[in-house]
């Protein structure tokens, strides 16, 4: 016996983002969909898949949603845990962005990588491709570890059962 077809709209079904268990996705990342797809020391890469939600008035990604995929990479290129089951945290400083050219379908690709910094500050460089590997947006961000963050073996994760 197969399971009754879902009465939620594809963009509503649930969100899980499995690089990133125990923790749960954000608020703003259950909305916004992108995952995590890649993550190491020094370099991240995320993955969204272009849905109407993330086209402006022309019905292309609007900047914001591009501005979000570099910020958010660039946050997750720096802040990688060596210890399963911790987690780093960084606020970000200062981000710069250019956008190279539109996207208006498919899946774009932010890729993060550290470039410096120290022991509470680090840079990243980020790119934003299309499915064609198209760049679409650059940026340059300077970040600021979280508290307890600035060790590789992070702080333990809170899971949603734990205030």
């Amino acid at each position: 016996m197969s399971n009754p077809p879902s009465s939620l709209h594809p963009e509503d079904e649930p969100f899980i983002d499995p690089m990133l268990t125990p923790e749960e996705p954000s608020g703003f990342q259950r909305t916004m969909r992108y995952r995590l797809t890649e993550w190491e020391p020094d370099r991240a890469v995320l993955e969204l898949e272009i849905l109407p939600r993330h086209l402006n008035r022309a019905r292309v990604v609007h900047g914001g949603v591009l501005a979000t995929l570099l910020d958010t990479v660039g946050g997750f290129a720096g802040t990688y845990c060596t210890v399963p089951g911790n987690k780093r945290g960084a606020v970000t400083l200062s981000l710069t962005t250019t956008f190279m050219s539109q996207a208006t379908a498919g899946t774009l690709r932010a890729v993060g990588k550290r470039r410096g910094g120290g022991r509470k500050i680090f840079m990243v460089t980020c790119e934003v491709f299309d499915d064609q590997d198209k760049l679409v947006a650059i940026g340059e961000g300077t970040y600021r570890y979280r508290s307890g963050s600035e060790d590789p073996e992070g702080v333990p994760a809170k899971s949603a059962d734990t205030p």
